[in-house]
């Protein structure tokens, strides 16, 4: 099944009008073409359901194939929903630079200047810890906290305030690590400036004037529409119904859930791609804060886990050989969203998959997009080369910890490296120990097997970094653990 629209003057999706963003290249999207190819990678790969959205010379074309639910058998179509995980990010990110655009808040205003009530371990941590940062990801909260706080509208200010006790990272501005923590942390800050819950707020400043009207943060809202459903198994077979839809508490939500089509992303992403104006004209954001977004904060050491070459505010940002993108990677109990968008060919994708090898129909599929539409070529795959260097593995070795997780690194019999990657504290329940064996890329960068599908469906990325302040440190999914033995 397929649909094409575009948006006209009047802010409603049409088959005729124009949206302000054509590619000067004059590339033509295929849909017949392009939905054969999608049918024919999500079964190779095994994903039960896949919606395709593509924003190009102003139209978007949207494509469905396979099914919600393998046990119902219901099909995809192009207006069904979907869990986009962290994507929620640059929504909670979009929204925050709508309060910069009206004065409301600063990127370098102090997060406890608005939120008296966040705290850190070190009360010298704390008051560091600013706008920008959290939106960058070098403001040091983690991602791995993981608190119900309850189904009512108090939901991120009790978050918050059981946080407070949560240990960084890493010291406010000392490297980068992905904090999920501080988006909601950020969806809080909304709710205070706004008066309203971070849910409807994200509905009256972004949805509504965007013409969303499939986009929403709360499972009961998604029950009007044709829902995904997740699936879980082994990679190289089909995945079966998981037992629950979505396991994340209401508090996450300005991390990691907003329900979406896969056309409505395409039409966010098209917001930052026209410069901050709405269909009908309206300025929802300034051209500064779309820019702003884009601007380069931080580089990332770790640049295979989502692809990143550095980070902006919200925004994971690329370097295909010199072509610059952006966009952001999302999960959620075995729905996996992709969301790229190329500026100087005026071209967003966005993918929605609810199950299988999801990241494999995404590099096969995105790759060949990419390619055909912007020029761009991605990266090869991450990993080992075929005769991996010799390295030095004693300034490695050790036991490394951040909230959650203790990584122990050691030198094997044969001289060979192994990974422990053990659950702790509030996360010991998420899973057994993992035991892997590295494989050096470079002297700092390994390649991990036997992660488990829970990680990565090839090979994992192991990076081995210094902070700003000295303290050697591994990143894995991103997120920087600190050696302490």
């Amino acid at each position: 099944m397929n649909t094409e629209t575009t948006w006209n003057a009047g802010g409603e999706w049409t088959a005729q009008g124009d949206w302000g963003m054509h590619d000067s290249s004059g590339r033509r999207f295929d849909q017949s073409r392009w939905q054969a190819r999608l049918d024919e990678l999500r079964a190779k790969h095994h994903v039960p359901g896949a919606a395709l959205a593509v924003l190009v010379n102003g139209r978007v074309h949207e494509l469905a194939s396979g099914v919600l639910h393998r046990g119902t058998g219901v099909k995809v179509t192009t207006d069904s929903v979907f869990l986009s995980g962290s994507i929620a990010k640059t929504y909670t990110a979009t929204l925050v630079m709508r309060l910069v655009d009206e004065g409301r808040l600063s990127l370098e205003t102090r997060v406890i200047d608005v939120l008296p009530e966040f705290a850190t371990p070190n009360p010298e941590d704390t008051v560091k810890i600013t706008v920008r940062q959290l939106l960058s990801h070098t403001g040091g909260v983690t991602t791995d906290f993981n608190y119900d706080s309850g189904r009512g509208d108090d939901c991120l200010a009790k978050y918050v305030e059981a946080a407070r006790d949560v240990p960084l990272d890493c010291p406010p501005g000392a490297g980068v690590s992905y904090g999920g923590l501080g988006f909601v942390v950020l969806g809080r800050l909304v709710e205070v400036i706004t008066g309203k819950t971070w849910d409807q707020a994200l509905k009256d400043l972004l949805f509504t004037p965007l013409g969303l009207e499939r986009s929403m943060t709360l499972p009961e809202e998604a029950l009007r529409f044709r829902t995904a459903m997740s699936h879980l198994g082994e990679p190289g077979a089909e995945p079966e119904p998981a037992p629950a839809w979505d396991l994340m508490p209401r508090s996450a939500g300005p991390a990691g859930r907003v329900i979406v089509s896969a056309g409505d992303m395409a039409r966010f992403a098209g917001l930052h791609l026209n410069g901050g104006l709405a269909p009908d004209g309206t300025r929802v954001l300034s051209a500064e804060a779309v820019a702003a977004m884009q601007r380069r904060e931080t580089d990332v050491p770790d640049k295979w886990t989502v692809s990143a070459d550095g980070w902006g505010l919200g925004w994971t940002l690329y370097d295909w050989n010199g072509i610059p993108g952006y966009g952001h990677d999302g999960a959620a109990v075995g729905q996996y969203a992709y969301l790229r968008v190329v500026p100087h060919a005026g071209l967003a994708l966005a993918l929605m998959t609810n199950g299988g090898s999801a990241r494999l129909l995404y590099a096969d599929l995105f790759r060949e997009l990419l390619a055909e539409l912007a020029g761009v070529t991605m990266p090869a795959p991450f990993a080992p080369p075929a005769q991996p260097p010799a390295v030095d593995l004693a300034p490695l070795l050790g036991t490394y910890r951040r909230e959650g997780v203790v990584i122990t690194v050691t030198e094997k019999a044969d001289g060979g490296a192994h990974l422990r990657y053990e659950f702790v504290d509030g996360m010991k329940d998420m899973s057994p120990p993992l035991d892997m064996e590295l494989t050096p890329v470079t002297s700092t960068v390994f390649a991990a097997s036997g992660a488990g599908p829970s990680f990565s469906e090839d090979y994992m990325p192991v990076v081995f970094s210094t902070l700003s302040n000295g303290v050697a440190c591994v990143y894995i999914g991103m997120r920087a653990a600190p050696k302490v033995a």
